[in-house]
């Protein structure tokens, strides 16, 4: 059974270039970057070289490039730091990712920030005219806000948020994971970006926090002298090797991710055709072009995603670094859809997807979910006698 993979927001496969330095790195570089004998030289080159990779797919200064371990990571560094001296409020959604709201809320629990909550529309987009209000709040001091959602695929009215928190002299951070690469306009505006390698064809456990020249930022850790003491550590000349050929590829790709927008529409289309009562979330809102967020009655979204697993097809059921717990989409709750929170299911797709991997995933869909997925539940997988899904 050859298995079908729509879960690029998950992570991306690495590109073979990608191995293919990785490889040579660590043959050729794997000494301690901080290292001044030539084999620390060579490891350091590695490194410089994917901050000016990455630099150039911000169209940023190599120097103001802070290289993480990932998004999770440079999203931490973004917030704290905003709030490592000066008390204050901190504006930001429930659509955020979870290192974004966790670390909102840990702010506050520990006395460094008041969080304000801007509200959701019902198309999965932040409510700017509540942006508004909010950033006339006493002591207001960052906006935190995604350029695109995870989960839905919306893509945020960035530049929009971004003029209104300059003219209340707002610090602003984008979490721009899920749009670098992907999208043309990466909000080059905001004072703090961060990115992570695994979702441009790159490794895990690297990424990085582009800043805007002059900004203040803080370490979560301290410990060593690395990355201009902000990322204390020895750094990977290896993972450094494969995010370098990640960023260069990604740098010209947006237009590749563009033109998946017609099969996805036409994966959507297939769906609510053979499925009754299913449903597309955030369908009227601008949205990235690889990305389906469909709701299923009668299903419940992780059970829908462990039975397509087993006919091969590897989608998911919300943000990855949610996984494992029983707890529904938060951007959906966030939209007000609870019913669609407990049954959505997110295709997404990415630049090795063919047309005949879609062909067999509507197929696998049809056989999967019924089209009297609509009715009561348990009735579905009664009918193909199979366990009916927890209540």
């Amino acid at each position: 059974m050859k298995r079908i993979y729509l879960d690029w927001n998950a992570t991306t496969p690495l590109l073979p270039s990608v191995i293919d330095a990785m490889t040579d790195a660590a043959r050729s570089a794997w000494a301690n970057p901080s290292s001044s004998h030539a084999f620390g030289r060579a490891a350091r080159a590695r490194v410089e070289d994917a901050r000016e990779a990455v630099a150039a797919l911000a169209q940023c200064d190599p120097r103001d490039v802070v290289l993480t371990s990932g998004g999770t990571e440079a999203n931490n560094v973004a917030l704290r730091s905003a709030f490592c001296e000066i008390r204050g409020v901190l504006l930001t959604s429930r659509l955020e990712h979870p290192s974004i709201t966790r670390v909102a809320e840990a702010l506050e629990s520990e006395g460094r920030a008041v969080v304000r909550w801007v509200l959701v529309r019902p198309d999965g987009t932040i409510d700017l005219e509540d942006l508004e209000r909010a950033t006339r709040t006493e002591g207001a001091r960052l906006l935190a806000i995604q350029a695109v959602n995870s989960e839905t695929g919306v893509i945020q009215p960035v530049r929009e948020a971004i003029a209104l928190a300059r003219r209340a002299h707002l610090r602003v951070h984008v979490d721009a994971v899920q749009a670098f690469g992907r999208l043309e306009d990466v909000a080059a505006d905001a004072d703090t970006r961060s990115l992570a390698a695994h979702k441009i064809r790159g490794p895990k456990g690297i990424g990085a926090l582009v800043g805007r020249p002059g900004i203040a930022l803080a370490p979560v850790l301290v410990g060593g002298a690395q990355e201009r003491g902000l990322r204390p550590g020895t750094s990977d000349p290896v993972a450094a090797a494969g995010l370098a050929v990640a960023a260069r590829h990604a740098s010209g790709s947006w237009s590749r991710w563009r033109a998946l927008g017609p099969t996805r529409d036409a994966l959507e289309m297939a769906v609510l055709r053979s499925c009754l009562g299913a449903r597309v979330n955030a369908a009227g809102a601008p949205r990235a072009p690889h990305v389906a967020s469909i709701a299923f009655p009668g299903w419940r979204g992780p059970e829908l995603v462990a039975a397509l697993d087993l006919e091969g097809l590897a989608v998911s059921s919300g943000t990855a670094c949610s996984a494992g717990t029983a707890e529904p989409s938060p951007a959906l709750l966030a939209m007000g859809d609870s019913a669609a929170a407990a049954s959505t299911v997110r295709f997404s797709l990415g630049e090795d997807t063919t047309p005949l991997e879609i062909d067999a995933a509507i197929a696998l869909l049809a056989r999967v979910v019924p089209r009297s997925c609509s009715e009561p539940r348990g009735s579905c997988s009664e009918a193909r006698g199979q366990r009916p899904p927890l209540p």
